[in-house]
């Protein structure tokens, strides 16, 4: 790291309106061409520090102390005037978001030259169109007329997020935030945009922060890693400490828990799937505190073994454990291989077999919107009794829409459905009641398909009392069941959908298909966008309910949950299923070229 940081910040703090303290005096340095990973669990403060570095706090809060200065510029001291010049100049930003971050109305080739006209006015004609040129092809995206002639719309996700980056990098900012860019993104998708970001950092000279709660996507892109909890950055170290190269925990798992010394970022670790070795996620215990209820101490302590009085009375400060790491904790772990066995452990993989009959089939099953534009080709696929089936490829592959078409769904279908050895209609509407109890779809966005005028006991009694005809009485004790069963607490009954957390809205809609007492749940990407201590809580609960004989059809583009999870896996390609098998064997040797690039796409974010 550069002796004269590009970034530095010390002391920063930010404070809601009301009182609470956000981030509490937070220190991070930074090198030109540095790349430093952001992580932590949802509410940990990562996007509030990352807008904090433009000198900006969402409404209802405030910067209250610290300084932020980014290649000798004090950005908290300048004026509005002068902030509105330094955000894209001095400091880019790249938001979560694209469709959203993108004005929908004005082609690309417009907002590019936008953005030259505003930070590099002295760039005009043919100048800067090569620089808009530079930036294009730098970011992996084609600079010809018809590409700048698009509108977002036009261009695929993955498209609009490397857009959203050579805007950035365009006005040659010395500092670049990035916001979650690749949460939604497929994985060989995610690779191109990651790819771009290193490159540009390198070429130009720029640091980068990178938010992220995918420590997979920071292993493959970050030159150290700072985790934050409750507002305080809790670890830092260089990305070698936490991920050794060629070092193998007592699991089998390269680089297992190596060098954190944190006890929060050794549960994170443990919380990661790894897409070279089967094991089973752990959840973190509890829960991260909330604003206005952090605990004295360490903010940490209530959810840590190793906690004693003196950690729930003195909040611990940073210090040294090695070249460049910092932790802040009264009990880092000393020697980190002894405890790996502790939150590591094998996960068997259920066999199911080969001549037993499918409880779900489809056969030559082919989608159309309407009669043009075909997504699934002659599509089959067997679901067995009590398996973790995984259904993966690229956004755009066709996954979600034959989820849907299995769920009845309906539309443009031709093929034949069965199930346990029956005929089942393609139209929801067409099936009796029963089967359309038996079969259950939890969709990616639990918001949206949560009622949120509602309490999560009327959502949850509304289904038992449509299906079974059973009393209120028996419909509350129903509801509270379910909920017990995806581990969230009673009280969580009387909540409404905005007032809980991702991971618990996700765990009341699983709760809201387990009322229906289904045999088959299909499950569409709904670990996505989950930090990974919720996702790895969501994966417990559905493995604990395969071993109860519920069959799991998992729609994901992550393969690192594949590996941990499931029993087959279906690989999907441009509307077709080009390669089956156990989940072991097309992982470590994949037959189709397809399955191989997304495999290499997948330890690639590990290994890079």
């Amino acid at each position: 790291m550069s002796t004269h940081p590009l970034l530095r910040v010390e002391g920063l703090r930010v404070a809601l309106d009301t009182g609470p303290e956000v981030l509490s005096g937070v220190g991070l340095t930074l090198g030109p061409g540095e790349i430093v990973g952001l992580v932590g669990e949802s509410g940990s403060g990562k996007t509030t520090l990352a807008t904090a570095l433009l000198g900006h706090a969402r409404r209802g809060a405030r910067i209250t102390g610290g300084s932020v200065t980014v290649g000798g510029v004090d950005v908290l001291g300048l004026s509005p005037r002068e902030l509105r010049r330094a955000r894209g100049g001095l400091v880019g930003y790249v938001a979560q978001d694209p469709a959203t971050a993108l004005n929908p109305a004005l082609r690309i080739g417009t907002q590019l030259a936008e953005m030259v006209a505003v930070h590099r006015p002295g760039l005009r004609g043919r100048a800067a169109a090569a620089e808009v040129g530079a930036a294009l092809d730098a970011a992996g995206l084609p600079s010809e007329e018809a590409f700048l002639r698009r509108y977002p719309h036009q261009l695929s996700g993955g498209q609009q997020q490397r857009v959203l980056i050579a805007l950035a990098f365009l006005p040659g900012p010395r500092l670049v935030v990035l916001d979650e860019p690749t949460t939604a993104l497929d994985v060989t998708t995610q690779a191109r945009v990651l790819a771009s970001v290193r490159e540009m950092c390198r070429d130009r000279g720029a640091a980068a922060v990178y938010v992220s709660h995918d420590l997979g996507v920071v292993r493959g892109l970050a030159d150290r890693i700072a985790v934050m909890y409750a507002g305080r950055v809790v670890e830092t170290a260089p990305l070698g400490t936490f991920f050794p190269t060629g070092t193998t925990g007592t699991t089998g798992t390269p680089g297992a828990s190596a060098g954190a010394r944190h006890p929060y970022t050794r549960g994170l670790l443990a919380a990661s799937p790894d897409v070279a070795v089967r094991r089973a996620p752990r959840s973190i215990p509890g829960h991260a505190p909330s604003l206005t209820a952090r605990p004295a101490g360490c903010a940490f302590a209530p959810r840590c073994a190793r906690a004693d009085a003196l950690c729930r009375e003195e909040t611990p400060s940073q210090t040294g454990q090695g070249p460049e790491h910092l932790v802040a904790c009264h009990h880092p772990v000393a020697v980190p291989e002894t405890a790996v066995a502790d939150v590591v452990a094998d996960l068997p993989e259920v066999r199911p077999g080969a001549d037993a009959e499918p409880l779900l089939r489809a056969r030559d099953v082919s989608f159309s919107y309407g009669r043009a534009h075909r997504v699934l080709h002659e599509v089959s696929l067997d679901l067995r009794e009590g398996a973790f089936h995984a259904l993966v490829g690229e956004s755009g592959s066709g996954k979600t829409t034959l989820a849907r078409v299995l769920s009845g769904f309906g539309g443009h279908v031709t093929g034949t459905l069965s199930y346990a050895g029956a005929p089942l209609a393609v139209a929801g509407t067409d099936r009796p009641a029963e089967l359309r109890r038996r079969i259950q779809y939890v969709f990616q966005n639990p918001y949206r398909a949560l009622n949120p005028r509602h309490t999560v006991a009327e959502i949850l009694r509304t289904p038992i009392r449509h299906l079974f005809g059973v009393s209120q009485d028996e419909a509350r004790r129903r509801a509270l069941d379910a909920l017990d069963r995806v581990a969230l607490r009673p009280e969580i009954a009387r909540s409404r959908p905005g007032e809980l957390s991702g991971g618990e809205r996700q765990r009341v809609a699983v709760a809201r298909s387990l009322v229906c007492d289904p045999s088959v749940l299909i499950c569409d990407e709904i670990t996505s966008a989950l930090d990974v201590s919720v996702q790895a809580a969501v994966l417990e609960l559905l493995t604990t309910l395969r071993r109860d004989g519920l069959t799991v059809l998992f729609v994901t583009h992550d393969l690192g949950v594949v590996r941990a999870v499931a029993d087959e896996v279906s690989v999907m390609h441009r509307g077709r299923i080009v390669e089956h098998g156990r989940t072991g064997d097309v992982l470590d040797d994949p037959a189709d070229p397809y399955t191989r690039s997304l495999v290499t796409a997948a330890r690639g974010a590990v290994t890079a």
